[in-house]
């Protein structure tokens, strides 16, 4: 039974209020306004270039809404900025594809008339589509997870689109026109791909994609070869992603990529229909699967998953998102890391919630610590934002990072950004596309710290002459309190 929202939100207060002892209170952000049901994707980025991120939110057949942030309060501007489409919508992402310093907004459809993805080009805070134009038009499919991602390394971002019907596409982007590569890289993959994520796998500068494939069809990892892309994902040791091989009802929705054994290396998570997955990078191009110590290997239907550290220990948590589906509702999962496994700290709040797609950690207040936004596609279901309250202390023990190109434009999507103090590893994170249901986020990274004490960071990102690395030394975190730290990779 499907009960009204707003009962569930009082509940989750409570709720909250009661888990004081094993994680931070968040508190439920404008409810009246983050309230209608039917939500599948959302999306950080910062149009208009205030200094702080709005939120795109795609709905199922609703305008789809875009809330600007400004002095701390929300407020839906989609009609006036030209964006509040009113098609069932499944994918969204941000990125700054002409590099003219603000990000664009692509976005994807169920078929229908006008295709099924939209290009708007952002013109200072209006919205231009200029699909056609672009050469990104794509007549019908059904649009899974898009990312901008420098792929080839030449300064601007390309585009990746994930197909769960056809074979997926690499749109090569040449002065702001797109072409699609995908059959000449061998990307052109038709397997029935959802959820993938580019990261740099091998160090070797190139970004990297392991693509989530569903109906039973196997995981890919894609090495960036250069010329073309191999599938490793056998050798690799994540052909199936923790689930069980060759079961036509299991499949893998998302992956996200972070260090969440603190060696400073890229892992993987995967949300899966079945089992999930926690693969740990091993080095050398292997990966160890090991969901079931982990604690992660739970048999169910989930949809995403996003990681982020909400208590600000140094150490990256996870947030699960269970699906609706069959007419039965899968639970969400708060998870805390603990260093070696994933302890469940739900709230009973949070689990009446329903929210089943989207689902995105960010520090929307610049206060220090991770927020988290929320999507679900009941009818009386919800979009929620849920406002991190952690202590003072905590929040003193995190960095506001913003990685940007040496022009000072986001083009680095897919950067590596590695943390160590007196030169042993506490994180690497990754300049994520951004977690959530087939959604991509144009917004700075929160790193967070075991201690308030100064860290050596360093980038590493993809450059046409192999691998471009920045290094700063002895960051300390509280020079940084309520800024962001810009650092350039050229």
């Amino acid at each position: 039974m499907i009960v009204p929202r707003w009962p569930l939100l009082a509940t989750a207060v409570v709720a909250f209020g009661a888990w004081w002892m094993q994680a931070p209170p968040f508190t439920p952000v404008q409810p009246e306004l983050f309230a209608a049901g039917g939500s599948f994707t959302n999306a950080w980025g910062d149009f208009d270039g205030d200094g702080d991120a709005d939120l795109f939110v795609g709905f199922n057949g609703a305008a789809n809404r875009l809330y600007r942030y400004t002095n701390g309060v929300f407020d839906d501007v989609a009609a006036a900025a030209g964006v509040a489409d009113a098609r069932p919508t499944r994918a969204a992402a941000w990125g700054d594809y002409d590099a003219d310093g603000d990000p664009d907004l692509l976005v994807g459809f169920t078929p229908g008339q006008g295709g099924v993805l939209r290009l708007y080009r952002n013109d200072g805070g209006r919205f231009t589509d200029v699909t056609r134009a672009a050469g990104v038009a794509i007549d019908s499919g059904a649009v899974r997870q898009p990312a901008f991602v420098d792929v080839d390394g030449d300064g601007d971002l390309d585009l990746y689109v994930a197909f769960r019907d056809k074979p997926n596409v690499l749109l090569r982007n040449d002065d702001g026109r797109f072409l699609d590569v995908a059959p000449a890289l061998g990307l052109a993959d038709p397997r029935k791909s959802v959820g993938g994520v580019w990261f740099d796998m091998d160090g070797d500068g190139d970004l990297d994609l392991y693509q989530g494939n569903m109906d039973g069809d196997a995981n890919a990892l894609w090495r960036n070869d250069g010329a073309r892309f191999t599938d490793v994902a056998e050798a690799a040791g994540v052909a199936w992603g923790g689930r069980t091989p060759n079961d036509k009802s299991n499949g893998t929705v998302r992956s996200c990529a972070a260090d969440v054994n603190g060696d400073g290396r890229l892992d993987l998570v995967t949300a899966n229909y079945g089992r999930n997955g926690v693969l740990l990078n091993r080095g050398g191009g292997r990966f160890e699967d090991v969901g079931a110590a982990w604690g992660l290997d739970m048999d169910g239907r989930f949809d995403s998953c996003a990681l982020a550290d909400f208590d600000n220990d140094g150490r990256i948590d996870l947030y699960l998102n269970g699906t609706v589906t069959g007419g039965t509702s899968y639970r969400d999962y708060l998870l805390r890391n603990t260093g070696s496994r994933f302890e469940d700290v739900t709230p009973d709040g949070i689990r009446a919630l329903e929210s089943d797609h989207g689902v995105q950690w960010h520090d929307y207040d610049g206060d220090g610590d991770a927020d988290l936004a929320l999507t679900g596609v009941q009818p009386t279901g919800m979009h929620l934002l849920l406002r991190n309250d952690l202590d003072a202390a905590a929040r003193a023990r995190s960095l506001r990072v913003r990685i940007l190109d040496a022009r000072g434009r986001a083009t680095r999507a897919g950067a590596t950004v590695l943390v160590s103090r007196g030169g042993t590893p506490l994180a690497a994170w990754l300049v994520d596309g951004g977690s959530g249901y087939d959604a991509q986020n144009d917004a700075a990274l929160l790193v967070t710290l075991p201690s308030p004490d100064a860290v050596d960071i360093e980038v590493v990102a993809p450059s046409p002459s192999g691998v471009a690395r920045t290094r700063l030394r002895g960051v300390t975190p509280g020079q940084w309190a309520g800024r962001t730290l810009e650092i350039r990779v050229p």
